[in-house]
């Protein structure tokens, strides 16, 4: 028989107006947003409110939803960037920290080998000379000493170094197995940290993910300019606290094997001769704050981990009186004279800097350093006019989809193209709503699957109203017309909707970014539209015959 029980339809009801009120803030966006911002921003300060950010919270009231759908790069203006992440400079990285262990290791064989002595060598490759060649099997067993299997399923059996020789020199470098896995490494590794960076500075949803090989796409909406972007996460920001063997005031000097000869930030035209391999690292750093120094100087305040506190507290245990190089990005910012031991794993840098790169160098330290420098192969930078233009285009776009889709269901079916009509309202705000709910993105394609679905919403509809008229032919009643109306054409709806629902989902599994926007909208939109079409749509029918219980119908 036509009926819904009391509990369906409450059920139905409520979703709605959850949907709905999930909807509601987009429709005041820039209000809303300026609250969650406010919010955010007390929260972050510990309470602390200014009058401006009270204001703020007062334009949208505490007890409403507040979930907005945030406008991607194409609707909103940002920044797009393209990024080749050089992984070869982690195989020299890789060398370069190994080469103290390997010479401690062929120093206790030198009554064996001889003396030994490190050589130039290709990025990547570790070279070192023996002096009794005929005993180059001992220097590559003790090299091979020191190699550890590759921890994935496809390096299995190998090792991670591939250690040969050739007359009285050995080399050493990754292996092919380790280089792949480093590879992945470094890529993930260069995603979390820019992922991380662009989160420091409050940007709303960015797009961050590998493409290819070595490649990092970056969009970020909202923010000024690609150059904007790149100043932020292009910066390595690698931290060092390197040895200091002596300054000069040249560039041109050639430093010797295992040295790097960096220029001073403080003093131009001072330059410092360094050990290559760093005490201590940026990568051992726990938290890091700006601050002002002794003179009240803009200054950033660091701490280490429980491991760079040791290494940070025994070197200069064992080397008062001697400077200490602090390296950033390859320039000495500053090279102090260790007057005591430190060892409390806490320090200060400062220098010529003022209170906004003091903050942006700390943000930049407590992301953590990029493995390995970005090469940005592309860059463009969407003005917010052209996003608007984007949003009224699909805004223009949706309700003329909108108006011819109920003109025609109205013109088509009358009084039941009116209740297809109010369905597919529901439908809009509902698929705004989840979108809200979930936080995600929308996009112009986004928005392109916005529109479809406002044709396809109608299609279950159809098939409804088209069964109930066959049924109107031969049932007895309008009553039993409804109620098998509904029935017979269940099967059809659920079958046609399934074969979409599969498409989007395969969409968005092998799709990039603007192609995961439209599957998800439509995925949203194909449930919604199933929802409206089988249960709202029903229940003001029913609702309707229950009220004027009609002798006759006409669909």
């Amino acid at each position: 028989m036509l009926q819904i029980d009391r509990w369906k339809r409450i059920l139905i009801i409520g979703l709605c107006v959850i949907g709905l009120a999930y909807a509601m803030p987009n429709l005041f966006y820039k209000r809303v947003e300026a609250h969650n911002d406010a919010v955010a921003a007390v929260e972050k300060a510990g309470g602390a409110a200014t009058p401006e950010q009270e204001a703020a919270i007062a334009l949208w009231p505490n007890w409403l939803p507040s979930s907005l759908v945030n406008l991607g790069l194409d609707l909103r203006g940002g920044a797009h960037l393209l990024a080749e992440v050089q992984v070869e400079q982690v195989y020299k990285a890789r060398m370069d920290a190994l080469w103290p262990e390997l010479r401690r290791v062929l120093a206790d064989q030198r009554s064996t080998i001889g003396a030994i002595r490190r050589v130039d060598a290709p990025d990547g490759q570790l070279r070192i000379e023996i002096e009794n060649a005929d005993q180059m099997s001992v220097a590559v067993q003790a090299a091979r000493g020191l190699a550890v299997p590759v921890a994935t399923l496809t390096g299995a059996g190998q090792d991670d170094l591939d250690v040969s020789a050739q007359g009285n020199t050995l080399t050493v470098q990754l292996s092919e197995a380790e280089k792949a896995l480093t590879d992945d490494r470094t890529i993930l590794q260069s995603l979390e940290i820019v992922r991380r960076r662009v989160d420091e500075v409050g940007t709303r949803e960015p797009t961050i993910m590998r493409q290819g090989a070595d490649r990092i796409l970056i969009q970020v909406p909202g923010i000024g300019s690609a150059a904007e972007l790149k100043a932020l996460i292009g910066t390595t920001a690698q931290l060092t606290f390197n040895p200091v063997i002596s300054t000069g005031s040249s560039a041109d000097a050639t430093p010797g094997i295992g040295e790097i000869i960096l220029p001073s930030q403080e003093q131009p035209g001072l330059y410092y001769t360094l050990e290559a391999t760093p005490v201590v690292t940026g990568e051992e750093l726990t938290n890091a704050v700006p601050s002002t120094d002794q003179n009240g100087a803009p200054s950033v305040d660091f701490r280490f981990n429980p491991t760079g506190a040791r290494k940070f507290g025994e070197y200069t245990s064992a080397n008062v009186g001697q400077p200490f190089a602090i390296v950033l990005d390859n320039e000495v910012i500053s090279a102090p004279v260790i007057r005591q031991a430190i060892t409390t794993g806490s320090g200060q840098i400062s220098g010529s800097m003022d209170y906004e790169s003091a903050n942006q160098l700390a943000v930049l330290l407590r992301a953590g350093a990029l493995p390995a420098e970005l090469t940005f192969l592309e860059e463009r930078t969407i003005g917010p006019e052209l996003g608007q233009d984007s949003i009224d285009a699909g805004r223009i776009a949706a309700a003329v989809g909108f108006v011819a889709v109920i003109f025609l269901m109205v013109a088509s079916y009358g009084l039941f193209g009116v209740f297809a009509s109010i369905a597919l309202a529901v439908n809009m705000g509902l698929i705004f709503g989840i979108l809200s709910a979930i936080g995600a993105t929308l996009t112009l394609p986004g928005i392109a699957g916005i529109v479809l679905t406002i044709g396809m919403a109608v299609d279950a509809n159809v098939l409804v109203f088209e069964r109930i008229r066959e049924e109107l032919r031969t049932a007895k009643g309008p009553a039993r017309a409804i109620d098998k109306g509904y029935q017979n054409a269940m099967s059809a709806i659920v079958d046609a909707n399934i074969t979409t629902l599969i498409i989007a989902a395969i969409l968005f599994v092998l799709g990039s970014g603007p192609v995961k926007g439209f599957a998800v909208t439509l995925s949203i939109g194909i449930v919604t539209s199933v929802f409206t079409a089988l249960w709202v749509t029903r229940l003001m029918t029913v609702t309707w015959f229950e009220r004027r219980r009609p002798r006759t119908i006409e669909v």
